[in-house]
């Protein structure tokens, strides 16, 4: 994505009022649950400590685990296929579909899938993914991609919801009521319960892979994900090699603080274990278990500036308290991850070059480190991107000219202090409206959208020089 794309992208989001709207109403909800979720927890914090240490610990030997967690999926019956690329992920999943001659598939939410375009493969060959997850469902009928990674429509309102469920239902009646969100999802269920029955595959993701008995782990709210596992003969988990977590009492830590800082609740109404195919003695559940482990630039990543963004539990708490993800939701990004941990993890998957803007998308207020569940010093990782992008002259000329010149003064205090002093006397020569600047001179980015303060008195530094002499010399 260029430059140029993601600012139109913005001014786009900027003016879309019914986006606005629904950012508005949205954001409370998440950053007061979360909040009030936290408080009834006393060892919260210490839990944070814990899920960061957990993850950590498991990056520093993912190759054991990864050969852990496939011994014991193979030994409970299933199968454990490794992907280095999308395509290659896709291919496997399109392989064990064709071998079953599927023609349907019904679909759990993954950010995998929507990573390596699933959907579009299994389409393209002739095979219909359905969406069972509300809010993906949702957006695969408007063909978008998800807003937000735990609220795909978090940007729509459910007037637009009811217009889209009548142009896609056009066999129930025109005049049934979809005034209210109860009747959007009860049409949603008896059209989706349908597509349960009927397809031959079901594909899911997982929150987290256990090493210690090869399980895989749903976390949902709607049961949606437990009919795609168990109905269909074959189920296929999509994963990437860093849902690895060591043991079982390892996961219930690292759940205790997932849901309270994704949605504000003491736990998800669906917390599902996977292990393997059906046994001969169980009711149901598939007749055949496949794991997808994807890798996509993510082995690369370890050992690097950029290793601790793959502790990311993908709970969007960052998201969820970032003015700038407040102001403009998901899709300007243009990415599939979104918000700050996006701002990490996409440069790292298609390059800085394809999304150089998406670093610099960061007021570095610091809000998303505060709440991560697992202390992923996103701001820093954010930086690391920018001086890349300098280092690999991407920046245009005129801010590299910029920093240069501003970082020559930095470096040398004595000439900065006499810069900065001849700056504000300048300053206080001009015209100013009620010692506020409507527009000033190489500054006109600024004063386009909001207006820029007159100097009062000295600076900063010369103010804070003459208080601490006063407050050394002798009384």
């Amino acid at each position: 994505m260029t430059q140029s794309q993601f600012a139109r992208n913005v001014h786009r989001a900027l003016e879309d009022s019914q986006l606005q709207k629904a950012l508005h109403t949205a954001r409370p909800g998440f950053i007061a649950k979360r909040a009030a979720a936290a408080a009834r927890l006393p060892e919260f914090e210490a839990l944070r400590d814990s899920a960061r240490d957990i993850k950590a610990y498991t990056l520093a030997h993912l190759d054991l685990y990864l050969e852990a967690y496939e011994k014991k999926v193979t030994g409970s019956g299933g199968v454990v296929h490794y992907a280095r690329t999308a395509e290659a992920a896709n291919e496997i999943v399109l392989g064990i579909c064709r071998r079953h001659g599927a023609t349907r598939v019904v679909k759990g939410k993954t950010m995998i899938g929507e990573e390596i375009g699933v959907n579009a493969a299994l389409e393209a060959n002739g095979i219909d993914p359905v969406e069972t997850d509300l809010g993906e469902y949702i957006i695969q009928l408007r063909r978008e991609t998800p807003s937000h990674i735990i609220a795909p429509a978090v940007h729509l309102s459910k007037e637009q919801v009811a217009a889209d469920f009548r142009c896609a239902h056009l066999h129930l009646p025109d005049a049934r009521d979809l005034t209210d969100a109860k009747a959007l999802l009860a049409e949603a269920r008896g059209v989706l319960r349908e597509k349960f029955l009927v397809a031959e595959v079901g594909i899911t993701g997982a929150n987290f892979l256990v090493a210690e008995t090869g399980t895989s782990i749903i976390v949902t709210n709607e049961g949606n994900g437990d009919l795609a596992e168990t109905l269909p003969n074959v189920h296929i988990v999509l994963a990437s090699i860093e849902k690895l977590v060591p043991t079982l009492e390892d996961v219930a830590q690292l759940l205790r603080v997932l849901a309270r800082s994704a949605t504000g609740q003491d736990m998800s109404v669906y917390t599902t274990f996977a292990t393997g195919p059906r046994r001969a003695d169980d009711p149901d559940g598939p007749r055949e278990y496949h794991v997808v482990l994807l890798d996509n630039g993510r082995s690369a990543m370890l050992g690097s500036d950029f290793a601790e963004v793959l502790r990311c539990i993908r709970c969007g708490a960052c998201m969820n308290h970032c003015p700038v993800y407040q102001s403009i939701g998901g899709h300007a990004y243009g990415s599939v991850y979104p918000g700050p941990m996006g701002a990490v993890m996409t440069p790292s998957l298609v390059g800085i070059e394809e999304s150089i803007d998406l670093p610099n998308a960061s007021t570095f207020c610091g809000a998303c480190e505060s709440v991560c569940p697992v202390r992923i010093p996103l701001p820093k990782m954010m930086r690391h991107w920018r001086e890349r992008a300098f280092e690999r002259r991407l920046v245009p000329a005129r801010q590299r000219f910029g920093l240069a010149f501003w970082g020559f003064f930095a470096k040398r205090p004595t000439l900065y202090r006499m810069a900065t002093r001849a700056a504000m006397g300048a300053l206080a020569l001009l015209d100013s409206e009620n010692g506020r600047f409507r527009s000033l001179p190489l500054a006109k980015g600024w004063t386009a959208s909001r207006d820029f303060p007159a100097p009062e008195g000295d600076t900063f530094q010369a103010q804070f020089a003459r208080r601490s002499q006063a407050k050394e010399k002798p009384r």
